[in-house]
Formats: C-alpha cells, structure tokens, sequence
C-alpha cells in the first residue's frame, strides 16, 4: 500500500520523464480546471438566477470587457516567460523580473482605460462601484494569471491547480453570502474580487523568492526582445478574445441589457467549456518548445498526441451540447432563459475548431514563426465585426452567434494549414472512428430526448457510449493518448 502512495505521489509531484511530465502535468490543470470550473458553475447559476437576465447582463458586459483588457495589459510576454525558460531556466530571474514589470505597467494604463473610457461607450447604465469592483477584479486576476506562467516555465502545474480552486471556492462562498445581503451586481463583483485577491496573495507567497529579486534582476536590454517575440502572440490573444467577446459587446450597442443576459447564458457553457483544451495545451506547450527546430519528428509525434486527445474531447462536448441545449439552458437558467437556447446550439458548434486551434497556435509559437499568424488574426476580426454589424440589427443574439461560428471556422481553417506547412502533421487516421463514435453517442441522446428522460441521466449514458464505441474499435484514439500515462 505504501509502494502505490509512494508511485501516486512520484507521478503527480515529480518531473521524470516526457510522457510523464505531460501527463502529470494535465492531470493538474485537468483537476484545476474541472473543479474549479464546477465551483465557478455554481455561483454562476445561482447569480443568473437571482439577477435576472439584466442585471446578469450588466456584469456579463463589464466583465467581457475586462476580458479583453487582460489581453491587452499581457501582450503575450507570459507566454514569452513560458517559452524562455522552459529553454533555458538559468535565466528565470532576469526573465521574470523583467517580464514583470513590463506587465505591471500594461496593467495599470489598462485599469485607467476600464474604469474611466468605458462608460462612454456603451447605453447601458453603469455605476461607480461597479465599474471600480470590477477594475480591480481586472488587476488581480491579470497579475494572478501572470504568477502561474512561471509555474507553466517550470512544468509545476499543481501549484497553479492549488490556487486556482482556492480561488474559485472564496468567490463561490463569498459570492453566495453577498447575493444574500445584496442582489446586486455590484455584490457578486464584491466575491469575484475578493477571490482574484485571495488568489494573487497565494501565488505571491509563492513567489517570494523572485520577488524578492524583481528590480535587482531586471535586465532592460531583454525589453525590446520580449515585446518583438511577443506582439504577434498578444494580437494572436487579442484577436481571439475579440472573436470571443466582441458578439457580448456589440449586442450591448444594438440591444438592451436584457439581451446581453440572454446571450451571456448561452455563451457561458461554451466558454467554460474553451477551457478544456488550454488544458492539454498547458501540459505540452513546454515540451512542444523543447523539440521545436532540433527535433522535428518527437515535435510532430508530441503534436499529434495533443490534437487526438483534444479532437477526441471536442466532437462529443460539441455535438452533445447542440443536441442537449433546450435541456441544459433550462436546468441551469431555468424557463425565463429560453432565449438563449438557439444560439447556445450555434455556438456549440465553435468547439470542433476552437479545441484543436489552440495547439496549432502554441506549435507555430514554438516555432517563433507567430508572425506570420497575425493577417490570419486580423482577417478574423474583421469579418467578425462585419458580420455582427449586419446580423445582430437583423436576427438579434443568433446573428452575433452566426457571426462567431462562421467567423472561427474561417480563421481556424488557416491557422490549421500554416501549422501543416511548418511541420507536417495529421489525425486524419483517427477521425473514422471518433466520427462513428461521435454517432452512436448522437443516437442515445435523441433517443432519450425523445422520452423527455433528465439531462442528469442522458450525459452519462451519451459518456459511456461514446467512450464505449471508441473502446470496442480496438486501435482507437484511446491508445495512443493512453500511451501519454
């Protein structure tokens, strides 16, 4: 027994070899994630709920926003952190010092432009506080995220894990008793800021050693390097949020906050569920960044294992909740949410090229060839903006949801051939299968849609018939992401 205590503890601690690190790695992001995310869930709901599809709106709205600024106040250096020292981690300390303050500066013009320029830009009706709550929400999450980049660098994702549900169970509790005392915007800002602070001050103690080194270590010569590597990621990031939370914004121009809570509920599920993949990315990005240039064929053998697991994930998490929607935005949201039920299918189907982008975009970093990734972005944004400018006036929240899903598959589409023609890779050997197993889970969820049977019992049926179709086809996808454990 104490063997088995000792290999668990081995394989979730310690960094051995690459298949392990990888998977111990997300196995903590995973954990990290899904528990946190569920805690997330919960509050969301409740808040939903209890504020109504305006006052759930009017923090949706001023929280997109502060989405788009966490961006802006990253421009990909923490990613840039990530990469460097993975490489090379004699040099941690003049990279994160460096890195830092670099952040801190961003961070602090963008805090200005959040608080003081947004509300001149949008009709709904904003207060100080909240604005000001939802302003420092924005710094200690931005700083937070930045802390557990060098966590990423080192390969030591179970100290991000611990943080993370620490601070998604203060906002959770918090947020709980705040909604009870106040059901206002304004009260559940109180808990999300209170978690974010809780938080930063974690990763803080941390990271008292290098903190301690912050101004000694800081090597401005590395300035003007970390900001060439970094731009193109950050437009990369910048693009991407934008394609995420422009459709919120915009339906704020055109809409009433009534409709920016109906499509805020539909696009909640969708972007908790953006998460998955950033896990598995999280784990191999560092090896990814070792193999890149010197090592071709481990780089596309590490690629592939990536795409098959995070391709295997998207088609039933996809598919499954087009089918599920009316289903799952009445258990969450209740009656009054309905709205939200046709672009909740819409968006869902974002998933089948949002999961596996995310890898390609890492490999072409990897390969410091972002550059070339960033007309690709912009074409994106455009036509993203284009097609909300004509469907939102027309079709309301399933136009902006249209002009996500359209948009993405363009621009995914081609980030999917550039990563192609840097390093030659495919999955197309696995999809038969993932595409028959993808049916036969269908087939159970219409079948038991059609006798009106729980939500809570139709996911882990159409769970074990996926899975169970893929395990009876013998050389599945299954083995090959098994061979990572």
């Amino acid at each position: 027994m104490a063997d088995k205590v000792n290999k668990i503890k081995s394989f979730l601690l310690e960094n051995k070899a690459t298949d392990q690190t990888i998977a111990k790695n997300t196995a903590w992001l995973s954990i990290s994630e899904f528990v946190g995310r569920l805690l997330r869930v919960v509050i969301i709901i409740y808040a939903a709920r209890m504020l109504g599809a305006a006052g759930w709106g009017t923090f949706s709205y001023l929280t997109s926003l502060a989405a788009i600024f966490t961006i802006f106040s990253d421009i990909g250096i923490s990613t840039v952190l990530v990469r460097e020292v993975a490489k090379a981690p004699e040099n941690e300390a003049k990279y994160f010092s460096t890195t830092f303050i670099v952040k801190l500066a961003l961070t602090a013009a963008s805090f200005l432009v959040l608080v003081f320029v947004t509300p001149y830009f949008t009709g709904i009706e904003l207060s100080r506080p909240l604005l000001l709550l939802i302003g420092l929400l924005f710094i200690f999450d931005s700083l937070r995220r930045f802390g557990t980049s060098l966590f990423r660098a080192k390969e030591k994702m179970e100290k991000e894990a611990l943080v993370n549900i620490i601070t998604q169970t203060v906002i959770v509790i918090v947020g709980f008793v705040a909604l009870s005392m106040s059901l206002t915007p304004e009260a559940l800002a109180i808990a999300y800021v209170l978690g974010a602070g809780v938080g930063l001050l974690i990763i803080s103690l941390f990271l008292r050693t290098q903190i301690t080194k912050l101004f000694s270590a800081f090597d401005k010569t590395l300035v003007r390097s970390i900001i060439k590597s970094a731009w193109p990621l950050s437009l990369g990031a910048i693009f991407g949020m934008l394609l995420v939370n422009t459709d919120t914004v915009m339906i704020g121009w055109f809409k009433t906050a009534e409709y920016v809570g109906y499509y805020s509920a539909a696009q909640k599920p969708v972007t908790l569920l953006y998460i998955l993949p950033s896990l598995i990315v999280g784990g191999f990005f560092p090896v990814l960044a070792r193999f890149a240039k010197r090592k071709a064929e481990e780089f596309r053998r590490v690629m592939e294992k990536a795409l098959t697991m995070i391709i295997t994930i998207a088609f039933p998490v996809s598919v499954g909740t087009f089918l599920t929607a009316g289903k799952l935005v009445n258990i969450i949201y209740g009656s009054a949410y309905a709205p939200s039920v046709p672009s909740l299918r819409i968006l869902a189907l974002t998933l089948l090229t949002a999961f596996p982008v995310g890898v390609l975009i890492h490999g072409v970093f990897a390969h410091d060839r972002q550059k070339e990734l960033v007309p690709l972005w912009g074409t994106g944004v455009v036509l993203n903006i284009a097609l909300n400018l004509f469907l939102i006036p027309r079709q309301g929240i399933v136009g902006a949801a249209t002009a996500s899903l359209l948009s993405q598959i363009i621009v995914n589409s081609l980030i999917w051939i550039k990563m192609r023609k840097i390093n030659y890779f495919s999955v197309a050997d696995k999809l038969p299968l993932i595409l028959l197993a993808t049916f036969m889970m269908s087939v159970s969820i219409l079948l038991l849609l059609q006798f009106n049977v729980n939500i809570l019992i139709i996911v882990p049926i159409a769970v074990l018939a996926y899975f169970g179709s893929l395990a009876f086809s013998g050389e599945s996808p299954l083995r090959q992401i098994r061979e990572i454990a």
